[in-house]
């Protein structure tokens, strides 16, 4: 069992799987990104799952998922999709099992310019518009993390799971 349980939340393209994968290394702890424990378990891709069955139903999905995962004693790191956390019951899921959140904040331009060279599909960032309206909404909710982390400019992954590593011992 880990001591340690931290959940990673921030906009899509902040670098919240990458991070996680870093300090997990950092820490000797296990990790587990919630979207692709979402695909493994559906057989099928997020995006697939949003155009197929709605973003209501992927929603329901994902809390089935994270609550799945929160019942594993093992995970020291957890990275959360970019809309997890805007979901009251995630949310409360979280702090019920002892999680400390952190948002890793960082500008819209920062975020769009990883989204931009990313191969992944993002269903709800169709154009730039689009991601930098859904930016702005949940800045609101992603505030209500527990540490916030500015990503500064020309922080790489492994320099932001570093600082965070060192501030946490």
């Amino acid at each position: 069992m880990s001591a340690i349980k931290l959940a990673l939340t921030g906009f899509m393209g902040v670098g919240k799987s990458s991070v996680a994968r870093h300090l997990a290394h950092l820490l000797r702890v296990k990790r587990l990104d919630l979207d692709a424990l979402i695909e493994e378990s559906e057989r099928r891709t997020v995006p697939q799952i949003i155009d197929k069955e709605g973003l209501e139903r992927y929603r329901e999905i994902e809390t089935a998922n994270l609550r799945s995962a929160l019942e594993r004693s093992d995970i020291g790191i957890l990275s959360l999709g970019g809309g997890a956390w805007t979901t009251p019951q995630n949310r409360e899921l979280l702090k019920q099992h002892g999680y400390t959140t952190i948002w890793l904040e960082s500008t819209f331009e920062h975020c769009w310019l990883n989204i931009s060279f990313s191969h992944k599909e993002r269903p709800l960032a169709k154009d730039r518009a689009a991601a930098e309206k859904l930016f702005q909404e949940r800045q609101n909710v992603y505030c209500l993390a527990d540490w916030h982390f500015i990503v500064l400019p020309g922080y790489t992954s492994y320099d932001v799971a570093r600082q965070i590593a060192a501030d946490l011992l």
